[in-house]
């Protein structure tokens, strides 16, 4: 089992930043990809990134590219989610994810976070 607690959300104006933090704990961490979602209301969960487990290669969805970036710290069983340039239309709860394939889609990651609240004011 894998423990995933996301921190870092909150309130911030359009043009802002906000880093994501997602700490695990249990299983090895280092053997997992970690994928970064999001779900604004009414909406589908979405990719928004991965970053792999073997090389800490890294892709994005192409609504994020140049604006976010993922990184890990597996000494720390930690991975990030940088965000700048925030859109009003970023706004969502955003869940990071640990699974053995790297992946664009959800249902292939096997342990989540609980999530945490993203909001972009104009």
């Amino acid at each position: 089992q894998v423990q995933l607690v996301e921190s870092g959300g909150g309130l911030v104006q359009a043009g802002g930043s906000l880093r994501l933090s997602c700490a695990a704990s249990g299983r090895t961490f280092s053997n997992y990809n970690m994928g970064w979602f999001r779900q604004a209301p009414g909406k589908e969960r979405e990719f928004v990134g991965v970053i792999s487990w073997s090389r800490g290669s890294t892709r994005y969805a192409d609504f994020v590219k140049g604006r976010f970036t993922i990184s890990r710290d597996n000494a720390k069983n930690t991975v990030y989610l940088q965000m700048n340039s925030l859109k009003p239309e970023d706004t969502a709860i955003y869940y990071c994810a640990a699974g053995s394939v790297d992946s664009r889609t959800w249902g292939q990651y096997n342990y989540w976070g609980q999530g945490t609240q993203v909001t972009v004011t104009v």
